[in-house]
């Protein structure tokens, strides 16, 4: 069988068992579906079985894949979120992320090296994130709204300083392109929200059951146009995706409960059913396992890491926290808003591309991000569930 077919064979049957796996973990722990698709992804690959290996077909693939997560990331975020007292701890508790970084990468990669570290530290998977809490019914919850202000700020943030030192223009055009963007990102959204939006909403309900399916190819042209306007412009593609994702969720805001819910539905059928899993897949057959293998010590470095994590993004992310937060309860938002990969994934492969990093590095950025998208969220869970029990059980007993 030719390379494509074989690839095509075990992507489809990767696709079919990571969610198997997920569902017969699930009575024991819950772990993220993602966490199957980057370890069948790593054993495909040429580290382990050498199934499949990187090809150009699967590099496109996967970046539509990664476009649509951050076109989800972006669709999820309410604006007041990253707005507001809850907004400026986030972009607060981001900032420190940053700095702490930069002084940790500086110490391991002098120069640009040190910017790709501080973006991987700094950075929080909210659109990994975003699927767990709506799983779990705590999107809407005060520890989900600080979430998604963590999530945003942690995916936003890293985005422009992407676009800002890594674009390959210097900073002081690369500022002048970014606000360029904004402008126009800022028109698109104003002119959105204010634009008689009745007919396109009835417009959209009446293919929802029809081979037109006006909604999901309005999804596709509104990702596909932004990221194409981010390419022109010269700003990062994941910004233009994020954009796209705002952009949409103030055409479709006003629509009719039942129509938005069944468009969201298809919208995440096609990102999470397709898309965003061959993203990861594509990152575990590209892993380089024998990075960490052959030398003992780098495994050391990915648990390091990890708990590094914890500290750079962790603490400062535990500032917004919701407002009488215990300590449990700040901690389980610290430890959320340290998870992190794709925007570790994305900066790692900038990083060796440009010969900022090496590929050692990457692979343990890459390998602390996994372990960190396996166990903090089960910690996280843990913490806030551990703290939701201690307040029901001091709460005072209901009089009659």
């Amino acid at each position: 069988m030719d390379p494509v077919g074989r690839t095509v064979l075990v992507i489809s049957a990767v696709l079919v068992l990571a969610p198997l796996l997920g569902r017969a973990f699930r009575p024991w722990v819950a772990i993220p579906v993602v966490v199957f698709e980057l370890v069948l992804g790593i054993a495909a690959g040429p580290s382990v079985l050498d199934w499949v290996g990187p090809s150009d077909e699967l590099a496109m693939l996967s970046q539509f894949g990664v476009g649509l997560l951050f076109f989800m990331a972006g669709n999820e975020i309410d604006p007041t979120a990253i707005r507001g007292k809850r907004g400026r701890r986030a972009w607060g508790g981001w900032l420190l992320s940053f700095v702490l970084g930069f002084g940790v990468g500086y110490a391991i990669e002098p120069g640009l090296g040190a910017v790709i570290i501080a973006i991987a530290l700094s950075s929080t998977a909210l659109g990994t994130l975003l699927p767990i809490l709506r799983d779990s019914g705590n999107l809407t919850t005060p520890f989900g709204l600080s979430m998604s202000a963590v999530g945003a700020v942690g995916e936003f943030g890293p985005i422009i300083a992407i676009s800002l030192l890594l674009g390959g223009h210097k900073p002081d055009v690369a500022l002048v392109i970014l606000i360029v963007f904004g402008v126009i990102a800022s028109t698109v959204i104003w002119l959105t929200g204010r634009l008689p939006r009745g007919q396109l909403h009835r417009f959209v309900e009446s293919t929802l059951h029809t081979s037109g399916q006006f909604g999901v190819r309005l999804v596709v042209a509104i990702l596909l146009s932004l990221i194409v306007a981010s390419v022109v412009l010269g700003v990062d593609t994941l910004l233009g995706a994020f954009t796209a994702g705002i952009v949409w969720r103030a055409l479709i805001r006003d629509a009719d409960p039942a129509t938005q819910e069944a468009v969201e539905s298809k919208i995440e059928g096609l990102a999470f059913g397709f898309g965003v899993p061959i993203f990861f897949i594509a990152t575990g057959i590209g892993f380089d396992l024998d990075a960490l293998t052959s030398e003992p010590l780098n495994l050391l470095l990915v648990v390091g890491v990890a708990l590094l994590l914890l500290v750079v993004r962790g603490i400062p992310s535990s500032l917004a926290a919701p407002d009488g937060a215990s300590r449990r309860m700040r901690a389980a938002v610290g430890v959320m808003g340290a998870t992190g990969l794709p925007i570790i994934i994305v900066a790692t492969e900038s990083g060796v591309s440009l010969d900022l990093i090496s590929t050692t590095t990457a692979t343990v950025l890459v390998g602390a991000g996994m372990l960190s998208v396996l166990l903090f969220p089960l910690l996280a869970e843990s913490l806030r569930r551990r703290d939701e029990a201690s307040r029901v059980e001091s709460a005072p007993p209901e009089t009659h």
